[in-house]
């Protein structure tokens, strides 16, 4: 969703079987198809307008989100889709079998040009997407850095649609991040690519209020269909020159990172209402898992409890420190630094999920026990 400088990745795999403000205008495939003339007192912000009836356009993207993106390209008579570019097949699973990401699957599925590039910035690279012809690009959810030498190729620059509403929320993890955030509201935002990492000017937004109990693969199946929407309602307009894109405010600019396995560790020294957000920011992955005596376990739901005293803690009702899982009803809890995390449904490592009473039943001594030391520290333990 960036552009920059892009790091080293997988080896990339071939094509697919058969079945920023302020740059220059679309130039249109045939010689007869030419742009209009700027008028001098325009706003230098618009492309130029082109009276082509196609407009040649490469979509970047790899990851669930773009998918709505790409069907939506489809649908555009303005558009002919010259190329998909994906991150290449990855090994997926326990057993490690190479598979495409979403985008290539269904890019493969409809019969779709599809280029796979290890490196987007090499030189064999820039040179395959040059062939393509394109004037424009748009891109969401591809997972790499998109270097300065790309960019160039692109008369009429590149269109991101970036899951939150900027400059909150820039960089790689911005659904997790409105949902750690306890945001009371998000959306999607259409924007120039530009070097800086999310920088780029506004073209367009869509606001999307939060409820505050949604889960990361909810709220990505939602903004992907509202950022399609987005698409829809304002590329035409965009490569006609009705739209002007607004510089990005300097105020509000928060940044996001890639997510790490070890983000997931829920950290019983921090507020209920914090884990109960990270549980559902973090679902499919890196997940949300403790270290049990018996074995490591994934918390798949849960809720915030602000009291701090459980009626059945395994220790005479005493003020649970942080790090000890207790008894909660027939259930599970941790307790946390000003509460108890009430565990709704978990799994246990090779199990199977299930709600918390049920493991409470096959595993009864997890009651009044603690965590790992890697979880609760000295407070676990005592």
């Amino acid at each position: 969703m960036t552009a920059g400088r892009e790091p080293a990745g997988d080896e990339g795999v071939g094509p697919a079987a058969p079945g920023g403000a302020g740059r220059a205008g679309v130039e249109p495939r045939e010689a007869e198809a030419a742009p209009v003339e700027a008028s001098p007192d325009r706003d230098p912000g618009l492309i130029e307008p082109v009276r082509a009836a196609t407009v040649p356009v490469v979509f970047f993207g790899s990851g669930g989100f773009g998918l709505p993106a790409l069907e939506a390209l489809l649908d555009m008579p303005q558009v002919e889709l010259v190329l998909v570019v994906s991150t290449p097949d990855r090994p997926v699973g326990r057993r490690a079998v190479l598979g495409p990401t979403p985008v290539a699957a269904r890019a493969r599925e409809l019969g779709l040009p599809l280029f796979q590039p290890s490196r987007l910035g090499d030189a064999e690279t820039v040179a395959t997407l040059a062939r393509s012809r394109p004037r424009l690009g748009v891109l969401a959810d591809y997972g790499r850095l998109v270097p300065d030498a790309v960019l160039e190729l692109f008369p009429a620059g590149i269109l991101n649609l970036h899951p939150s509403l900027l400059p909150r929320h820039r960089g790689a993890a911005p659904i997790p991040a409105a949902i750690l955030a306890g945001d009371a509201e998000t959306g999607v935002s259409l924007i120039v690519l530009v070097h800086e990492l999310d920088a780029g000017p506004i073209v367009a937004a869509e606001r999307l209020p939060l409820r505050g109990d949604e889960a990361a693969p909810e709220l990505e199946a939602r903004a992907a269909e509202a950022a399609a929407a987005l698409l829809r309602r304002t590329l035409p307009r965009w490569l006609v020159g009705e739209v002007a894109p607004a510089p990005q405010p300097a105020a509000g600019v928060t940044l996001t990172r890639p997510l790490r396995r070890e983000d997931g560790r829920l950290d019983p020294r921090r507020p209920a209402v914090t884990l109960e957000r990270q549980v559902r920011a973090f679902q499919p992955w890196p997940g949300s898992f403790v270290e049990t005596a018996a074995g490591r376990l994934v918390v798949w739901r849960a809720e915030a409890a602000v009291r701090p005293v459980s009626p059945d803690d395994g220790g005479g009702g005493r003020v649970a420190p942080p790090g000890r899982l207790v008894a909660d009803g027939d259930g599970l809890a941790l307790a946390t630094a000003d509460g108890l995390l009430r565990l709704l449904e978990v799994q246990l490592a090779g199990g199977r999920r299930m709600s918390a009473a049920e493991l409470r039943r096959g595993r009864p001594g997890l009651a009044g026990s603690g965590i790992g030391p890697a979880d609760g520290e000295d407070a676990a333990r005592s």
